[in-house]
């Protein structure tokens, strides 16, 4: 019979925290990334989260793996109709929803510990966005997050800003974007050293040009601006290219000081493109700004969409994300994003069109299809 245990899950979720501070030192890590996540795998599968109806229909035994990319992953649309997560409801410290309404529900992310997640985005955030500054002045394209507690955007913003910043303006309020509030916070930080950064949502930053029509707001040499999401269930959509020279162009910056985060809800980690850091001449190798860079504790490859083999660099797959911070949820992720691995990181392509990839629908239907209906969520 499967149960949580607190002391397990607390033991490793500070053994990740202690591979984040020591791979970002510099420093071999006391754990191996296989091992750790083979060792959450177990722990996730002894808990009951679903990750063990996988195990089952593979006939893998858990502790008999030794590398992270032979745990079975939970398939994204997973999330939506099932609660995965180890621990009991009662235990929750905060619950993530999905933006997205693919079959009719949101995705969820039930977090026990939120210290994990914090400290990931702090420190990768830090090294991606801005290394070169301790204090900055927020502009957050968004509602404030304490209007909109199940947005995972909305919390890291808000960590964000209330860790780094120099000052903190929320420019979206009543579902409406306030043009006023962004140009009044850019006035207003110019005369302080500390850079500006304007971060959000795409399509927030859609409107945002629409409404600026010819108009500039200048951020200063040492201005960026930090873009993430699609337009999914959106009015219409911008090219990356096009938005990226548009966002440039706006705020008077270089377009490799516009960098675009891509995260999800299902997972605890971020991903960044590398131009910025290759701009400060930090010694990034990636030169192409659609050059997605994962922190150490996080692993992108490129999958067959049928078999969830990997597949060779170069080549067009869709997205198996291990990510060491999903303690108590799925340390393997499956997604329907389309991406080419490359040298150093990856190059996000979209998702992939129509119905879900059929490996990911097997997946889905390997952890759902035995289950009670008291396993599924209203």
């Amino acid at each position: 019979m499967s149960s949580f245990d607190v002391a397990r899950s607390d033991h490793l979720h500070d053994r990740v925290r202690a591979f984040i501070d020591q791979s970002m030192k510099g420093e071999t890590p006391r754990d191996t990334f296989d091992a750790l996540a083979v060792e959450i795998a177990v722990h996730q599968a002894a808990s009951g989260s679903g990750v063990e109806r996988l195990f089952a229909a593979r006939n893998l035994e858990p502790s008999r793996l030794r590398e992270a990319s032979s745990i079975p992953a939970v398939p994204t649309d997973v999330f939506k109709v099932h609660r995965v997560a180890c621990h009991a409801p009662e235990l929750d410290r905060t619950v993530f929803f999905t933006s997205g309404t693919t079959v009719g529900t949101q995705g969820r992310l039930h977090l026990r510990r939120t210290g994990t997640y914090r400290h990931a985005a702090r420190v990768w955030g830090r090294h991606m966005l801005f290394p070169d500054a301790l204090r900055l002045h927020w502009i957050l394209l968004a509602p404030p997050y304490a209007s909109h507690p199940s947005s995972s955007l909305g919390f890291m913003l808000d960590d964000f800003g209330g860790t780094f910043g120099a000052s903190v303006t929320w420019a979206v309020h009543n579902d409406r974007l306030e043009l006023d509030a962004v140009l009044a916070a850019v006035e207003r930080a110019r005369s302080d050293a500390a850079p500006i950064i304007v971060a959000g949502a795409s399509f927030a930053f859609v409107h945002l040009l629409d409404d600026l029509g010819t108009r500039t707001i200048p951020l200063g040499e040492r201005g960026r601006v930090m873009q993430t999401g699609g337009f999914k269930g959106r009015s219409r959509e911008v090219d990356a290219t096009t938005l990226r020279r548009s966002l440039a162009s706006a705020f008077e910056l270089p377009v490799e000081l516009v960098v675009a985060e891509y995260g999800m809800t299902e997972l605890g980690s971020q991903a960044y493109e590398g131009c910025l850091r290759k701009a400060l001449q930090l010694g990034e190798p990636q030169s192409s700004p659609d050059v997605f860079l994962a922190p150490p504790w996080m692993r992108v490859h490129a999958v067959d969409p049928v078999s969830l083999e990997q597949i060779p660099p170069g080549q067009t797959g869709i997205a198996r994300i291990e990510d060491l911070t999903n303690v108590d949820s799925a340390v393997a992720v499956q997604t329907a994003d389309r991406v080419q691995c490359c040298e150093g990181g990856f190059r996000l392509l979209g998702r992939a069109a129509g119905a879900p990839p059929r490996g990911c629908s097997i997946g889905v239907d390997e952890i759902l299809g035995q289950l009670s209906p008291e396993g599924f969520e209203p």
